[in-house]
């Protein structure tokens, strides 16, 4: 199967593809061999046809009144969200989420290898428990010479976030994970993602707020 990586989907595909990701690996668990997108459609809520237009960008076709191979799909969706090729990563804010990311085995099985963390703290700097050495933040550029990775984890506090952002980019690294509440900027050609925990669990009190007084 021929998969052009270079690809560049929109973005409400790419958020999609994972989810049938998970369900075909929890399929493939369960020892089956062939889903359809009817299936898959059942199973996450997303429109048969959106699916089967989502993985057509991938050049990936059903057969018909049989559906897609369970493996096939595993193998191609894996390849092109680039999660059978590792990516090296530092974690900037080795405070309690940087410390759970880092020590997140399970984000070694989706490519992402943390290889080091940067802090402040004196006493974070010097803890040897979280499997990765954590260095002040001063040190990047030597760190980028012996051990270089090109995605910056940022779990700093917002008044932090762009400055470290900066340093990250400055040292070489070529792409952002920002965690921290505050929308940091780059520069033209660094991918950009952010993840707004805060912004979700407002949505969520938001929600459930509403619900309260619609009951």
């Amino acid at each position: 199967m021929n998969i052009d990586n270079n690809l560049i989907l929109p973005e409400p595909t790419l958020r999609r593809l994972p989810w049938y990701l998970a369900y075909v690996e929890i399929l493939k668990s369960a020892g089956t061999e062939y889903v359809s997108s009817t299936q898959i459609s059942r199973a996450l809520s997303v429109d048969a046809s959106q699916i089967a237009k989502d993985l057509s960008f991938l050049n990936i076709k059903g057969k018909t009144r049989i559906g897609y191979e369970v493996e096939t799909l595993i193998e191609a969706l894996s390849d092109f969200l680039g999660f059978t090729r590792s990516h090296k990563a530092y974690v900037f804010g080795a405070g309690s989420l940087g410390k759970a990311l880092i020590r997140d085995s399970g984000l070694s099985n989706y490519g992402l290898e943390i290889v080091a963390g940067f802090d402040v703290n004196p006493d974070t700097i010097a803890r040897k428990d979280l499997g990765v050495p954590i260095y002040h933040i001063d040190q990047i550029y030597d760190v980028m010479e012996t051990n270089p990775a090109s995605i910056a984890i940022l779990t700093v506090p917002a008044q932090s976030a762009q400055e470290c952002a900066d340093t990250a980019i400055s040292a070489g690294v070529k792409a952002i994970w920002n965690f921290s509440p505050y929308r940091v900027k780059v520069a033209e050609g660094v991918v950009m993602a952010n993840t707004s925990i805060y912004a979700h669990l407002a949505l969520i009190f938001n929600r459930l707020e509403a619900n309260k007084h619609r009951n």
